[in-house]
């Protein structure tokens, strides 16, 4: 069609345009526009648009098969079906409606108000006032879809009016009644709730219910409390036979931070005594690109926390800390207080105080080449106790304070030769001093010196097939020579060591600074990798260290002892991000497991699924005087599209009973979400008790911004 064929259907528009601008009694400061199909003028103050007819007015859009205009009256008669767009979030739907032409003052009948594409609210009758409250009278509200087949929604509210006002976001609704599958279940003489655009409204969150067999039958009702645009609270009162609860959280964001403070008090039959925790996170961008991280943590008495599911932490560090990271440079200080929740640790003789700073620097080396880092490493522990007695008979007295700076300088450097093999050689040097008080056993000032050389040779080997898929095999040595001078110090951060790929060509498998591996010794191992251009790999390293004299440095039990250490084992395949399966294993000579671990990682459009085994030799020495063997599970699985069940559970072979164990299933469809879980902790101590849990959360969409659950709709059905 070109534009002259247009030309009947621009006048009737221009029209009705023109005649909707007339001058009234209060003059407009914006005009309505009106466009149709056939526009006819009766006298000098009726308009009739018949055909696909639309009126524009701000924000605001009607949609109708017919409309009539009285100037005298400044009104609107439309006939439906009628539609009308209010903005982004507002959607009404009516059979009749008398509006004045800025669509915001009027009457609709057979009306139908829906939200942010969410929530509907259906009317016998409906008003619209100032273009801010909508009132509707005889009214049922649900986000649930309604099929031909199943009229009545999951759950809905009648009520005898309801009134939303557009600018506040709020729905209140009068004399309401809750209904679940039909059946009225609640009785509501006022009620306010947020509509669905409103992402911060003041008032009750959906309850908990949950019972343990501790606590007994209670409920959690949280009430949100925002504070201005950067803060809120949240109150949150947990009422059962046996506790009386107010939990809360407090968030406020800053211009260049946040911090977050969550806890609890409770009055309960549990202990005679009250009850509390305190947890504060945070962080702070500082100048210069540094950044203060806070994480607090304070609690009444050991089992508070178990009880009441808060955690499971049994040593609660509290930690301000702050850091910069640059390229190549890393700045790091922090304080800690830590408070140990463990029955067979006293805190007065455990390191409660610690400070510490680090200080790295990586940067080309001069005249030799290579790269090389200097570290500078400040750490200091205080304990409560001044006893010089070595109570527990770990070597260290009850009372020992220690203060330790570090100094560290690393090199390496690469050499490629013509036939592949690679050629590097490292060195490092470290130099401790230390300080100590309140044990005898070691001077007020000590200090050693540590320095490492080694020679390292890699040759990989590559090839590709015909099919496109590549294989790597890369033999490794590496000659490592160590030596110590100095004094002996207190060993407080090196007593527990690991034998894994990771550290199988470390020049020290100690993880602190106040021991280190010395001697000669021969790193050796191999490593095979396969990757496929169908997506998969596979992944296998073994190696095994020789040493020329066994210095007694290690513990039996570590895979690490003797001349000769432990064979280390691990395999690593990847089915694109569907399958993944790693296992790590320590041998000793005779094929004898010492040390294993297995994880599994499956996932499909249905099932998400992660498992661990661990199986460890018993060794006293090494801080394990019993065998461990220990199976955990990890599930999900998505039943349907409205249903998804959970499991985790965690098995103990030694002493034949599970640890933990926990059930899950969900329910969600376009209007509700319900979760039903139950949780057991079988394992006790001298404060606490295995315990049952079983928790109920039920959340309905369509009041207050919940996301969007439309994928979650079933389809109607004929």
């Amino acid at each position: 069609m070109g534009l002259f064929d247009q030309l009947p259907r621009l006048r009737q528009a221009a029209l009705a345009i023109a005649l909707l601008c007339l001058p009234q009694t209060a003059p407009a400061q914006e005009v309505a526009n009106l466009v149709a199909d056939t526009v006819e003028v009766q006298g000098n103050n009726t308009l009739i648009a018949e055909g696909n007819v639309e009126v524009l007015y701000g924000t605001s859009r009607l949609k109708a098969t017919r409309i009539t205009y009285d100037r005298d009256a400044d009104l609107l008669t439309i006939d439906g079906p009628l539609t009308i767009i209010d903005g982004d979030a507002a959607l009404i739907l009516a059979d009749h409606a008398q509006l004045d032409p800025k669509l915001e003052n009027g009457v609709l009948t057979s009306a139908r108000l829906v939200l942010d594409q969410q929530l509907q609210l259906a009317a016998a009758e409906m008003t619209r006032a100032d273009g801010r409250y909508t009132q509707l009278f005889k009214t049922v509200a649900s986000s649930c879809q309604v099929c031909a087949s199943n009229p009545v929604p999951l759950w809905q509210i009648r009520a005898r009016k309801i009134v939303h006002d557009q600018q506040e976001r709020q729905l209140y609704f009068y004399d309401a009644q809750f209904r679940v599958a039909g059946v009225p279940v609640a009785y509501f003489p006022r009620l306010r709730l947020p509509d669905p655009t409103l992402k911060r409204a003041r008032g009750f969150l959906f309850p908990t219910i949950r019972t343990t067999s501790q606590l007994g039958y209670g409920i959690k009702a949280p009430y949100f409390i925002p504070i201005g645009d950067h803060s809120d609270l949240t109150l949150t009162p947990y009422v059962s036979p046996k506790t009386r609860t107010l939990e809360f959280r407090y968030r406020r964001a800053f211009e260049k931070g946040d911090i977050e403070v969550n806890g609890a008090f409770s009055d309960d039959t549990l202990t005679p005594d009250g009850r509390s925790y305190l947890f504060v996170t945070g962080g702070f961008d500082l100048p210069k690109q540094f950044r203060l991280t806070l994480d607090l943590k304070a609690v009444s008495d050991s089992a508070y926390l178990l009880d009441y599911d808060y955690g499971y932490q049994d040593r609660l560090p509290s930690t301000v800390g702050i850091t910069r990271t640059r390229r190549n440079e890393y700045i790091g200080a922090a304080f800690t207080i830590y408070r140990s929740l463990r029955i067979a640790e006293v805190d007065e003789t455990q390191p409660s105080t610690l400070v510490g700073g680090t200080y790295q620097r990586r940067f080309s080396a001069p005249l030799i080449g290579g790269n090389s880092m200097f570290t500078f490493d400040l750490q200091g522990h205080q304990r409560k106790s001044n006893s010089a007695v070595d109570s527990d008979g770990d070597g260290i007295a009850d009372g020992l304070d220690v203060l330790r700076a570090s100094a560290r300088l690393d090199w390496r450097r690469n050499w490629t030769l013509r036939n592949g093999i690679q050629i590097s050689g490292l060195a490092q040097t470290n130099l401790d001093f230390y300080a100590t008080n309140d044990d005898p056993a070691y001077a007020a000032e000590l200090s050693h010196l540590t320095r490492f050389a080694a020679l390292e040779l890699r040759w990989p080997w590559v090839k590709s097939t015909a099919g496109g898929a590549s294989h790597v095999i890369e033999p490794i040595a590496q000659l490592v020579y160590s030596a110590k001078t100095g004094a002996i110090v207190p060993n407080e951060d090196s007593r527990m060591v690991e034998f894994d790929e990771g550290n199988l060509f470390s020049l020290s498998r100690f993880p602190g600074y106040d021991v280190y591996e010395r001697g000669q010794r021969a790193n050796l191992g191999v490593s095979y990798t396969r990757y496929d251009p169908a997506g998969w790999s596979l992944g296998v390293t073994v190696g095994r260290i020789l040493r020329r004299a066994d210095l007694g440095q290690f513990p039996a039990g570590s895979g690490l002892d003797g001349t000769t250490s432990d064979w280390l084992a691990a395999v690593q395949f990847d089915l694109g991000d569907r399958v993944s399966v790693l296992n790590r294993a320590i041998f000793d000579g005779g094929f004898d497991l010492t040390k294993t671990e297995t994880r599994l990682k499956w996932k499909n459009e249905k099932l998400d699924l992660t498992t661990g085994y661990i199986w460890m030799d018993a060794a006293p020495l090494d801080y394990r005087p019993l065998d461990t063997s220990e199976l955990t599970v990890e599930a999900g699985y998505q039943v349907s599209r409205q249903y998804r069940s959970n499991v985790n559970w965690r098995y103990d072979f030694i002493a034949n009973r599970a640890a933990s164990a926990e059930l899950g299933l969900q329910y969600r469809n376009e209007c509700a979400q319900v979760d039903l879980s139950l949780s057991r902790r079988f394992t006790s101590s001298a404060n606490v008790a295995p315990s049952t849990s079983v928790d109920l959360t039920v959340q309905l969409s369509g009041f207050g911004a919940g996301g969007d659950s439309s994928a979650y709709a079933k389809s109607c059905t004929k």
